[in-house]
């Protein structure tokens, strides 16, 4: 039994649901913890053969929860420990859910941001709600994209968008992720969870090896070096952690004002 996850059965498919609503199913130590469990058990049972992700209420996921980070161990010169937490926890997530060999679909309900869009990006197929946006906001509060967003972007929309994101930090709505080519479907608010069950049971029913195949060529051709990536986005987000314009970021965040960088 999960708290802020619930995992449900559905045939031959299983359904992973981020289940913190009323704070948007923002990432804290707990969730982070409840989804490796949950990733790796879907990804172990033989019987599950499609895997959907997807949020309760009206988001999907809005990134990390702040108020928790800012909770987390420290490092031996007294920095927040942001490093351990990816390397550990949200990196073993991401890339069980790249390799498992079944078909994933990330079902974007509403706003994906930060560690939550990379959470979308790493499945097979993306599909979103009309009110859904991604959101690299990591610049916002000082920090660098992660959870392999850069890697994962560029290689599904190109360098030139992914580098816009992460250095401009604004929304990009489900009309223009799919004029884009990022989500596979948009679909009006009321059918999205209908179109979205059937495409799990679709490729529930599937042939199972063939995608799995697939994903493996894709992962040999377009993330070969996804280990690499994510230990030096894990690194150069350290540094960050140790930066004043995060201290300032964050600070700002949960005051509700806009920031004040300093560029140190």
């Amino acid at each position: 039994m999960y708290e802020t996850v619930e995992l449900e059965r559905r045939g031959n498919a299983a359904i992973i649901r981020l289940n913190r609503p009323k704070a948007l199913n923002a990432w804290n130590h707990q969730l982070g913890i409840e989804l490796l469990d949950a990733v790796r058990s879907v990804a172990d049972d033989d019987a599950v053969r499609a895997v959907c992700v997807t949020g309760s209420g009206r988001a999907f996921s809005a990134g990390a929860d702040l108020r928790d980070l800012t909770a987390r161990g420290v490092t031996e010169d007294g920095q927040i420990d942001v490093q351990t937490t990816l390397t550990t926890t949200y990196h073993p997530i991401l890339t069980t859910l790249r390799r498992m060999p079944k078909p994933v679909v990330a079902a974007i309900n509403g706003p994906a941001v930060g560690i939550g869009c990379s959470l979308a990006l790493t499945c097979d197929l993306l599909i979103a709600a009309e009110s859904a946006y991604m959101l690299l906001g990591f610049v916002n509060i000082g920090l660098v994209p992660d959870g392999g967003a850069l890697a994962l972007m560029s290689a599904r929309v190109g360098g030139g968008r992914a580098t816009a994101m992460a250095m401009l930090g604004e929304r990009v709505a489900a009309s223009e992720l799919l004029r884009w080519g990022l989500v596979h479907d948009v679909l009006p608010d009321h059918e999205f969870e209908d179109f979205a069950l059937r495409t799990l049971d679709r490729l529930a029913e599937g042939p199972t090896r063939s995608y799995a195949g697939t994903k493996r060529q894709i992962n040999a051709w377009l993330y070969a070096d996804l280990d690499e990536q994510l230990e030096l986005e894990a690194s150069i987000q350290q540094e960050m952690a140790q930066c004043a314009d995060f201290r300032e970021g964050v600070t700002a965040f949960l005051e509700k004002r806009p920031p004040k960088f300093s560029g140190r």
